[in-house]
């Protein structure tokens, strides 16, 4: 139970990318530092870099992953479709058709405190989806009706559509709003209307790669234009990306955020100490 005078903390890593954003993952929690925060994953490329399986799903669990928002690739793997109802933690964009399979949002329960966290999927560049203005409106409303905190992870392409409608979230009471899909950390972290906020939470996997994937399949891609299988890229260092922010429980307003950017071999040098 959180008690009167301390802070809910929320750790969100950016998109975890195949087998080296999962171990690094599991690296950096290993020692239970983080054993007191809500922890949310990003997870729609923790597969081989599309999609995610059953195993990796427990997997995750298994490291302590509280939340586990996605994407537009969440349906890559096919088994998604089978499991998906009966995986919990797992939310898909909110903004699917009303009879896509899974849940766009759930509502929580950590340290006897209620978090309610929406998936949503940006339109710009994106896929043909439906408009998320008035359903996440209505739905930061819903929950808020249960609990003062709302955590928004939107999976989204393009700065401007993340910046507009983090503001856009912010006036309907949001606690926290991380931007993910581009796989680059940005350096925006901030505090906007008593939301965190940052455009993009970065990604967990291979440091020497492009965007976790080989470098090699990706520069034959931009050279030829023809489509080639990426490959997640063979790194000996993976990094963590990720965003800790503060919220007070009581009015489900942020307090602090930090900016999280470390590699795996000053996981292993600080956790060796």
């Amino acid at each position: 139970m959180i008690g009167d005078d301390k802070t809910l903390k929320i750790l969100f890593f950016g998109d975890i990318v195949g087998k080296p954003g999962r171990c690094a993952v599991r690296d950096f929690l290993a020692d239970g530092k983080y054993s007191d925060h809500f922890i949310i994953a990003n997870v729609e490329n923790a597969s081989h870099g599309f999609g995610l399986t059953e195993k990796n799903y427990n997997e995750l669990s298994d490291y302590g992953i509280d939340c586990m928002t996605s994407g537009n690739h969440i349906w890559d793997k096919r088994e998604i479709f089978n499991y998906i109802n009966n995986a919990p933690k797992i939310i898909r964009p909110i903004n699917y058709p009303k009879d896509t399979v899974g849940n766009g949002s759930h509502i929580f329960e950590f340290s006897g405190v209620k978090i309610g966290v929406i998936n949503v999927l940006g339109r710009v560049f994106m896929g043909l989806i439906d408009p998320q203005w008035d359903l996440v409106r209505d739905e930061i409303q819903r929950i808020k009706e249960i609990t003062p905190i709302v955590i928004i992870d939107f999976h989204a392409e393009a700065t401007a559509e993340k910046i507009c409608f983090a503001r856009y979230c912010a006036n309907f009471g949001c606690s926290a709003f991380f931007g993910t899909h581009t796989h680059v950390q940005t350096a925006d972290e901030s505090i906007y209307n008593n939301m965190g906020y940052i455009t993009d939470a970065g990604f967990c996997g291979a440091q020497d790669s492009v965007i976790g994937m080989d470098y090699t399949t990706s520069l034959n891609r931009f050279l030829t234009n023809i489509p080639e299988r990426y490959e997640i890229a063979d790194s000996e260092t993976s990094q963590i990306n990720a965003v800790e922010v503060e919220i007070n429980p009581k009015n489900g307003y942020a307090v602090a955020i930090k900016r999280i950017f470390c590699s795996s071999n000053e996981i292993e040098k600080e956790q060796s100490q």
